[in-house]
């Protein structure tokens, strides 16, 4: 995927002149409206040759032949990611969200009605919160890859509740790592709090650790295999690897191969149960404002929307709901970033 820093200097000014101008009409940009607008002397010929070249890059593209430019969905992001510049709220904006909001009863539910409409109202989209419901038991929990290094935790709980939490991802999970993850924590922890869920999966771990410990010690005994590298600790039982010895001596004792494919399997179970309890922890600690861009949104499947959401926490700092925007991609994110990320903090203020 295409940086920031893969472009110069031209190539960012032309980029971030087309963007700022189709979010502001929603119509294709073209050179000559660019020659004329931008503060640099560049003929419209040097400006046609810059955006043919952000064109093969993927950033933009044209929607019809011989007009100007529109940016694809990887342009606006690296626009959001690289070039936006996001102000802050005037002390006027923050007094009127805080008034509309905080002047409702303080009813959590009011509050959380009172600041979907202001939302909706003030990005002039469509304004959607998720309630709170941590403490609720789980009915369901999947994980949605949403690149290399973030996945959309998406909690259903028994009492009908949704929440998306976006969280990073741990470094090497892979895909079919979070599909396993999803597959065992449905299958096992159904009717538990993440909490609760969290502590059955560390009883889990422990008890492995104590099978592993005995195996292990039972076959180093027996001189049929050496352990290698440091100690092993509690923050990471893994730290030592098997190393096998007398091969054809293995091969005549059955029972000792059994032992041997068994701590394979136990070593196999406590990295993916780490792997588990780390995903649980990102999806209870997931915070600031994250934003989806088009295809980027797999969650509602809307080709041509962003959404533009962040968490709000209760008295505990725990992350119990989000609340954001959906709207088109062309939504003016300078000014609706900055009002979701004031919002959802006001929000955990009030109802804590």
């Amino acid at each position: 995927m295409v940086a920031v820093k893969d472009l110069n200097e031209r190539s960012r000014e032309i980029l971030r002149h087309i963007v700022e101008a189709y979010l502001e009409t929603g119509d294709p940009v073209g050179s000559r409206f660019l020659s004329r607008t931008m503060p640099m002397s560049l003929s419209a010929a040097s400006i046609r040759n810059v955006m043919s070249d952000l064109e093969t890059l993927g950033l933009l593209f044209s929607p019809h032949t011989s007009a100007g430019r529109v940016p694809t969905d990887m342009g606006l992001r690296l626009f959001v990611d690289g070039l936006l510049e996001v102000g802050d709220l005037s002390d006027e904006e923050r007094i009127s969200i805080e008034a509309q909001v905080a002047g409702t009863e303080r009813d959590v539910e009011n509050v959380l009605d009172e600041a979907t409409r202001l939302l909706s109202g003030l990005a002039n989209a469509a304004g959607f919160v998720v309630a709170p419901t941590h403490d609720d038991a789980l009915k369901h929990i999947e994980f949605v890859p949403i690149d290399a290094e973030r996945a959309l935790v998406v909690i259903v709980t028994e009492g009908g509740g949704v929440e998306n939490r976006v969280i990073e991802m741990p470094k090497g999970l892979t895909p079919s790592a979070l599909s396993e993850a999803t597959n065992y924590l449905n299958a096992h922890l159904r009717g538990r709090t993440l909490e609760e869920s969290k502590s059955f999966l560390a009883r889990e771990v422990e008890k492995q650790r104590a099978e592993l410990n005995a195996l292990t010690a039972k076959v180093i005994e027996a001189g049929l295999a050496t352990w290698s590298g440091g100690r092993a600790s509690n923050d990471d039982p893994l730290a030592k690897s098997l190393i096998v010895r007398g091969r054809s001596h293995l091969l005549e004792d059955l029972h000792a191969l059994d032992d041997l494919e068994r701590i394979r399997h136990l070593f196999d179970a406590l990295e993916n149960k780490r792997d588990l309890i780390q995903l649980l922890d990102l999806a209870e600690s997931a915070d600031g404002v994250r934003i989806f861009i088009g295809s980027e949104n797999k969650l509602f499947s809307m080709s041509g929307s962003s959404l533009i959401v962040s968490p709000y926490m209760d008295a505990d700092e725990h992350v119990v709901g989000v609340l954001g925007v959906i709207g088109p991609t062309r939504l003016n994110y300078a000014r609706v970033i900055p009002m979701v990320d004031y919002t959802a903090k006001l929000v955990s203020r009030l109802i804590k």
